[in-house]
């Protein structure tokens, strides 16, 4: 119930300070974990290689949202590696250890990638993967763990597949003059109520996967209905509708 602690990994982000205030605002304690200060709620500071850290920023916890990853392909030793895939262990662990109760991983509208450009719409959920490139092949990796978990635990794991929120003006603008952006758009303010709804529904136990996206500007490229059916959750913005809410140039 609000009021227990809730941890969200890359709490400092865009989407992660979206997901603060609204759990915030719902009465929730959130603690983020991010090599960067939160505005919003307690920090801490600190890598997701650091098991300490974690261990006891988990301590008590009513829930994990694990948001911290590198956002977009990158060099894959350097920065994939280590960020979304032994970040992703360590934090899977470090809640298995704690026994934290409910998990919510941060997957990708890309790992549909070439159905989302081409068809057929909307993409669902058990239609076949096709990443885009080594950035989404960690974010299928990160729901096969999200099965190993739940497994483990038997406690209900989301695999949620984010929409595109930018992280700045100039992702802004990618995202407009794209052919998939405006129909794949996740607001700020949809995405916290969408975090909300995914750590307060009641749940059963196993991984589900879910896509999370605003209202698309006219294709329904992502379907919408297993988040409703799982969390009773509805988007509220269109594009461009929250895209300057909180965006760094």
């Amino acid at each position: 119930m609000p009021g227990g602690i809730v941890v969200v990994t890359g709490g400092a982000g865009r989407l992660g300070r979206a997901a603060c205030r609204a759990l915030a605002g719902r009465g929730w304690w959130v603690r983020s974990f991010d090599r960067h200060p939160s505005p919003v709620g307690e920090s801490v500071v600190a890598d997701l290689a650091d098991r300490a850290a974690l261990a006891t920023a988990l301590a008590g916890a009513a829930a994990l949202i694990h948001l911290a990853a590198t956002p977009d392909d990158d060099d894959f030793r350097a920065r994939l590696l280590p960020d979304n895939l032994l970040g992703l262990h360590e934090c899977l662990e470090a809640a298995r250890a704690a026994d934290v109760p409910r998990v919510v991983l941060a997957s990708s509208g890309q790992v549909n990638f070439v159905q989302q450009q081409s068809g057929p719409w909307p993409v669902r959920v058990g239609d076949p993967l096709s990443p885009r490139g080594w950035y989404a092949v960690t974010k299928v990796a990160l729901e096969a763990a999200g099965q190993v978990h739940a497994r483990l635990t038997g406690h209900p794991v989301i695999s949620v597949r984010l929409g595109w929120c930018p992280r700045s003006r100039a992702h802004a603008v990618e995202l407009g003059e794209s052919f998939h952006g405006p129909h794949c758009y996740l607001s700020p303010g949809d995405a916290g109520r969408f975090f909300v709804a995914a750590v307060e529904r009641p749940l059963p136990a196993g991984h589900h996967v879910v896509f999370a996206t605003s209202r698309p500007a006219e294709t329904v490229m992502l379907d919408p209905e297993p988040a409703r059916r799982l969390l009773g959750w509805e988007a509220l913005d269109r594009w461009p509708e929250g895209a300057d809410d909180d965006l760094p140039a």
